[in-house]
């Protein structure tokens, strides 16, 4: 029997459905959701992104706003054009699309931001919120990634989850997140030795390594949940995971596709961290 497939757009419209009527119900209360991203140069992958959340945004009437600037912006300027958005009233969510130009420190430009508006959820203060399971911005991809998991009512609670990849974006707050909810989780990477040997004790496998199809069915214990999180090209340069899916998707028992899985759902997140800023700054004005 092949996987079932976990369709990330499908998951995508159901949220967001909810999420237009929340938006509504917000801008008539006079509290408009408000986004805005910055972009610094132009790297094609990230206007991708970034026209990819500005239809997202005005698909469900969130105010989406884009300020652009060139790749030799210096930081202090970045930093101040933070720190006036951070006092705007009209913002509820403020995104600086990454990567940055080398002259420019993320750390920085991440920790300026207001927590009350990191809507991408890397604030040290949200982390720490986190990871300490208290009322937070998630991270985007991670967050989506639960929403799949609870869509499908696929078991979490007392689960071993096995996550490849440690970034501070996907791996690290995955696992954390997963944790919040009882599973049993294992973190894998680089260094890992002999990766297969943790990979097949996972009832929940999260492949988030950034490596075209490396994972393979000699990696996946029968009848898994499998997610792929990556984004790559293969040889003839088709977008692809980091999990051969061809291979895998006869042996695991859920699955996610590349594109349509991981994807939709994380700007679906980041709609819902705008909207929950803005409802949130409503509860705090009444």
């Amino acid at each position: 029997m092949p996987a079932k497939l976990i369709d990330g757009k499908k998951i995508s419209a159901d949220i967001r459905k909810n999420l237009q009527k929340e938006v509504q119900e917000l801008t008539e209360a006079g509290m408009k959701p408000g986004l805005t991203v910055i972009l610094v140069g132009n790297n094609p992958a990230s206007r991708t992104y970034v026209a990819n959340k500005q239809k997202s945004c005005q698909a469900i009437g969130v105010e989406s706003t884009l300020i652009e600037l060139p790749e030799n912006v210096e930081e202090k300027q970045l930093l101040k054009q933070i720190k006036d958005l951070n006092k705007d009233e009209t913002v509820h969510g403020i995104l600086v699309q990454l990567p940055l130009p080398s002259h420019i420190s993320e750390t920085k430009v991440i920790e300026t931001i207001s927590p009350e508006k990191d809507v991408d959820g890397f604030h040290p203060i949200n982390i720490g919120k986190m990871m300490t399971g208290q009322d937070t911005f998630l991270p985007c991809t991670p967050y989506g990634i639960l929403q799949m998991l609870h869509h499908e009512e696929i078991p979490i609670e007392g689960k071993h989850v096995v996550i490849v990849g440690r970034s501070n974006i996907v791996g690290k707050p995955a696992g954390q997140i997963l944790l919040n909810e009882n599973a049993t989780v294992t973190y894998c990477h680089s260094k890992t030795t002999d990766l297969a040997s943790y990979t097949k004790q996972a009832d929940i496998l999260i492949a988030a390594v950034g490596k075209a199809k490396m994972i393979t069915a000699n990696y996946v214990k029968e009848d898994a949940v499998v997610i792929d999180v990556g984004m790559n090209r293969d040889e003839d340069g088709k977008l692809c995971g980091d999990v051969d899916f061809e291979d895998v998707k006869n042996k695991a028992g859920w699955i996610t596709p590349v594109p349509g899985g991981v994807g939709p759902t994380t700007i679906t997140m980041l709609l819902h961290n705008t909207v929950k800023s803005a409802r949130d700054k409503l509860v705090l004005r009444n």
